[in-house]
């Protein structure tokens, strides 16, 4: 046993002799430091999760970070589904682009149909820190207002604790925009963009490089790659500069502008070529300080194994259902909002466990100038006075569920209970 105490003191001798004979240390030496803070990387417009511990940035849209768990973790991919008409999936779009640019990060917009020069000069305004305070309390008093308004019949509701539908942090990540004023075209010239427009590139076609992706696809890739490479973002190779944020956004992907033939086929010709992009783009944004937002016209594209493909290759899937051109949008029990928002799937990194939100049920809205995610809120209809035509389209579909119980809540003698 004295050996064996002997020989396992032996290098710790040796090592306290070295050491004392060294210059510089002294016989109180020790190993341990004091404990400070870690130094995290500190970008303009950028967080830290208090969840996972990932870099987040905003999409534009206040409500819709809260939804994602407090914003779009960088290095990530969100596909957005577009609406039947492309008219507020695209406004995600430009939230998105309009917040990188106030945030001073560089952009990377990518198109079939519209050019984009175009979409950077229609970005929405920035509202000033004053001015939206006093505007989001107007928006405040007058829901308020609404709900103060007593109920006639429904007089036991009274009493109830007001549900509260706004989507919202206390602590505030992000800017408000103004839906109805163009941002001034010298801060859109002071940011950094980086433009592709599918019919202005030449070098579509190349022999050299045989592929199953689409030459546009290719194309866009390898242009998204080289900014990745050039500018700086890529975070495996060291960088003398510093550090910023790549904001790509890519405008209606998958459409035959795009010469994809999965919106007009069920069996199309290339069928992994989106596929395959969209898994050389996520290789890109995991080593590389970038974030992407893609909107797809999901309603076109007629194979749902395709679709299915698509959404496992992306991270966060958010899909819009509007109301225009719809029987919703006539409905009464849907007047207050423009569509509903599907969260079909969210990332868990770092995590088991995904942030799931506290409610499902989602409706967006346009107010006078602000685009806002609300809870779905649909308030007691017994009013006389108002239609029942939206209750009697809600209790139709419920038919099928029945089975062999009465519908007598359709009869519009009775109420609804």
């Amino acid at each position: 046993a004295v050996n064996l105490e002997t020989k396992m003191a032996a290098p710790y001798e040796s090592g306290m002799s070295s050491s004392a004979s060294s210059p510089g240390f002294g016989i109180h030496c020790t190993s341990f430091q004091k404990k400070t803070r870690s130094k995290l990387v500190s970008i303009s417009g950028t967080k830290h999760s208090l969840q996972n511990g990932l870099l987040l940035i905003s999409t534009g849209i206040p409500s819709l970070d809260y939804v994602l768990g407090g914003g779009l973790a960088v290095g990530t991919l969100l596909l957005v589904e577009e609406d039947k008409y492309n008219s507020f999936s695209f406004l995600f779009l430009k939230y998105f682009l309009a917040e990188g640019v106030v945030c001073g990060h560089n952009l990377f917009v990518a198109s079939a149909s519209k050019h984009p020069g175009d979409i950077l000069q229609d970005l929405p305004a920035p509202i000033v820190d004053d001015v939206g305070k006093i505007e989001m309390q107007e928006e405040v008093k007058i829901d308020s207002k609404k709900l103060e308004e007593p109920m006639t019949i429904a007089w036991r509701y009274q009493n109830l604790p007001k549900m509260q539908t706004s989507m919202s942090s206390s602590l505030r990540f992000g800017h408000y925009y103004d839906v109805s004023k163009q941002m001034a075209p010298l801060m859109v010239q002071s940011a950094k963009c980086h433009k592709f427009f599918l019919p202005d590139e030449v070098c579509l076609v190349s022999s050299e490089m045989p592929s199953n992706m689409n030459a546009g696809y290719r194309q866009l890739l390898l242009s998204i790659q080289r900014v990745i490479q050039e500018e700086g973002f890529d975070g495996a190779c060291p960088q003398n500069k510093q550090r910023n944020i790549l904001r790509i956004g890519i405008h209606s992907l998958g459409s035959p502008l795009w010469g994809d033939d999965i919106c007009c086929r069920d069996n199309p010709q290339h069928v992994h070529s989106f596929t395959k992009f969209l898994y050389g783009l996520r290789s890109l944004l995991r080593t590389s300080l970038s974030a992407c937002i893609v909107t797809v016209p999901a309603h076109l594209i007629q194979n749902k194994v395709v679709m299915a493909r698509i959404m496992l290759l992306s991270d966060t899937v958010v899909g819009l259902e509007s109301f225009v051109g719809s029987k919703l949008e006539t409905s009464p029990l849907y007047k207050d909002y423009h569509g509903l928002l599907h969260v079909s799937k969210i990332p868990h990194l770092n995590s088991l466990v995904c942030n799931v939100p506290d409610n499902k049920d989602l409706a967006f809205k346009l107010k006078r100038k602000l685009l806002t995610i609300e809870k779905l809120h649909l308030p007691p209809d017994l009013s006389d006075t108002v239609r029942r035509s939206g209750k009697q389209d809600l209790a139709e579909p419920t038919k099928s569920l029945s089975f062999g119980c009465p519908t007598t809540a359709v009869s519009k003698k009775h109420l609804d209970f």
